[in-house]
């Protein structure tokens, strides 16, 4: 009795880990665009993000956009969904949509390595609450930092970095001035050396590519 009474216990153990970790799960999205496919997976604990952006990505909203604004060694920025067929001359980086997403900056578990995905939103003039856009998004892509440089910043905003943080700066690059001003959503996990490519392409003085970076689909993937 008490042997069956244990693998019951054992079976019913296993379900709840196994319900627990499909929670956990973190969705996937494949960013396929001309210039190469990057995957990016969304963090749980930024629901009202990753839903707006899952929403978003299962209407097809964003096949067709452009990355409209790219800037080297900082990011690259798409999810205007005007800029479907836009010509040269057309003004990119509004909104058309009337909603926006309440702020989730989590701080300083999320910062602005290479390769996050954040949400993009009006500058803090107009927007104290620092509420996101509820289409357009960014991937950061930034520079190295030296220990002095970090120290510099750190002196001179009167702030900490994370060992974390330090270590990511210091390897992988990123943009540190933004960290905790806006919501970062995601994370790229395949194809970082495309967002590469796409940074380093010849750009008009208004920070669009030349030659137009199209986003031909978005699609929610499993792996």
């Amino acid at each position: 009795m008490k042997r069956v009474f244990r693998t019951l216990l054992i079976c019913i153990l296993s379900v709840v880990a196994f319900c627990i970790q499909a929670q956990e799960k973190e969705q996937l999205v494949l960013i396929d665009t001309n210039m190469g496919k990057i995957k990016v997976k969304l963090f749980n604990d930024t629901p009202l993000h990753r839903d707006n952006f899952i929403k978003n990505v299962q209407e097809k909203r964003y096949d067709g956009t452009l990355f409209h604004r790219v800037v080297k060694h900082f990011m690259i920025q798409g999810g205007d969904f005007s800029s479907v067929g836009a010509t040269a001359e057309t003004a990119l980086g509004k909104d058309s949509l009337d909603y926006s997403v309440p702020a989730e900056i989590i701080y300083p578990k999320y910062f602005h390595k290479k390769g996050m995905l954040c949400a993009a939103r009006p500058s803090d003039d107009e927007n104290p609450e620092k509420v996101s856009s509820p289409a357009q998004f960014y991937i950061s892509t930034g520079k190295f930092y030296t220990a002095m440089e970090l120290d510099k910043m750190e002196a001179e905003k009167e702030i900490k970095f994370t060992p974390e943080q330090r270590d990511a700066y210091m390897r992988e690059g990123g943009v540190p001035h933004l960290d905790g001003e806006y919501t970062i959503f995601g994370e790229v996990v395949s194809g970082i050396k495309i967002v590469d490519k796409i940074q380093y392409v010849e750009k008009t003085t208004a920070d669009r590519p030349v030659k137009d970076i199209i986003v031909k689909s978005m699609t929610l993937v499993d792996k």
